[in-house]
């Protein structure tokens, strides 16, 4: 009776076996295996997993080091960002009328706080149809509310069917919030730092307390993913100076997959979403009359330097405000700068504040000791310089350098917005006297 059993098990396991060597059912009168053919071939779907594994979401460690992260998830985590989509999830900040302070609204279901990017998650309708309509729709090309205002504005790239907004859903910067200690935990509002530039922003003869607003710490900043707003000519400090806030050709008529995603060249192009060395998206038919090369004075050569001038001016002029010592941080090993070689002192928008974890060797007193440092950390923290008092025009110029550094492109993506941006913030710390 056993052996009965046994045998009718193996050969309802290959029966199962034979039935899904045939593939999917697909849709009514299609052949299965043909149907998943006219995508999974060397040529289509192949092709673009080869090229994915060059990509920074494929190889990148944010998927396992965030994971469980809620907050940090929606970018960082396939199903999080799938779910904030799904849900429409906004991008506002609560009051919360008992305690008097706000937090922020953008955050996933903790249940779907997991996963590596991949296919999925940007293409929402794959083995739908079990055909080439499946890489359509993506997973969201509606506008894009931006979480630094709180929801108030958003970003909104209509070319090339909005597929742009799918990339800016992540690449845009983290808001800058206030201490939840010392003040409400709002956003820092960057019409007033514009409006107000001699305004004290920060007090070291009161350092971590209330009138206070934020502490001045090594991560003081709006995050890595500047690009989206760059590109989209917003979420700079806008000084007013002799430059005219305005918008190159690009943020109308180019798609970030018109450069990111062309024709696959070395290691750039396709679903490698990179751009490094790859012009064949600036010389596609109806871009540039002239191709675009590294030796290119106007399209390339030019731009790039004027903005990399522009940025070791405005750090000078911040750093101004240290009396001889460096309020930025430089990082020269690119294995942990990104931006590496895009300044002189290979500046990576960080503060130069001591933390034993993230910045042991800060040159500057961290105005917020942690309880949990040890009583070395401690001591050497106290040894350090206090970090100086800044204005208004100090943040913003911070938050501008920020923004244009960590854009990557030295102003290709925007050069016109770019270079208003540092520009201004350069004339505003010289009219404070910086």
């Amino acid at each position: 009776m056993k052996n009965a059993i046994k045998l009718f098990s193996i050969l309802l396991i290959a029966g199962f076996m034979a039935t899904g060597c045939k593939g999917p059912i697909g849709s009514p009168g299609k052949d299965a295996n043909a149907s998943c053919t006219q995508c999974h071939n060397p040529s289509v779907v192949d092709a673009k997993t080869t090229e994915f594994e060059l990509s920074k979401h494929s190889f990148g460690e944010a998927a396992a080091t965030e994971a469980g992260s809620n907050t940090c998830g929606p970018c960082h985590l396939s199903e999080s960002f799938k779910d904030v989509c799904k849900n429409n999830v906004a991008s506002t900040f609560t009051l919360n009328a008992t305690t008097g302070k706000y937090s922020n609204d953008y955050f996933s279901s903790t249940s779907k706080a997991f996963g590596e990017i991949n296919c999925f998650t940007c293409h929402s309708n794959l083995h739908t149809a079990f055909d080439s309509t499946d890489f359509k729709p993506l997973t969201t090309t509606a506008a894009v509310s931006m979480t630094m205002y709180k929801g108030t504005k958003s970003i909104n790239l209509t070319q090339d069917g909005g597929s742009s907004n799918l990339c800016i859903k992540c690449h845009q910067p983290r808001p800058l919030t206030t201490s939840t200690t010392t003040s409400n935990g709002d956003v820092v509002d960057y019409a007033v730092l514009a409006s107000s530039p001699t305004t004290v922003f920060y007090d070291n003869a009161v350092g971590n307390a209330a009138p206070n607003k934020v502490i001045p710490s090594y991560r003081t900043h709006v995050h890595y993913g500047t690009v989206g707003a760059v590109y989209a000519g917003v979420g700079g400090v806008q000084f007013t100076g002799t430059q005219t806030y305005a918008n190159s050709t690009h943020t109308t008529v180019a798609s970030c997959a018109s450069c990111h995603m062309s024709t696959m060249t070395g290691k750039a192009g396709g679903h490698s979403f990179s751009a490094l060395g790859n012009f064949s998206g600036c010389n596609a038919a109806g871009c540039h009359a002239s191709a675009v090369t590294t030796s290119s004075t106007t399209l390339w050569v030019t731009p790039r330097t004027d903005i990399q001038t522009l940025l070791n001016s405005l750090a000078t002029k911040i750093n101004a405000v240290g009396a001889g010592t460096d309020v930025l941080h430089s990082e020269p090993d690119a294995t942990l700068n990104l931006w590496a070689g895009l300044t002189t002192k290979n500046y990576d928008g960080y503060l130069n504040i001591y933390d034993p974890s993230t910045n042991p060797a800060g040159a500057w007193k961290n105005p917020a000791a942690s309880g949990s440092w040890t009583t070395a950390q401690k001591a050497t923290n106290t040894a350090l310089p206090i970090f100086p008092s800044f204005k208004n025009v100090t943040m913003g110029s911070i938050i501008n350098f920020q923004m244009c550094l960590r854009d990557y492109s030295l102003g290709i993506h925007n050069y016109k917005y770019t270079k208003a941006l540092l520009q201004n913030s350069i004339e505003a710390l010289t009219a404070a006297g910086y």
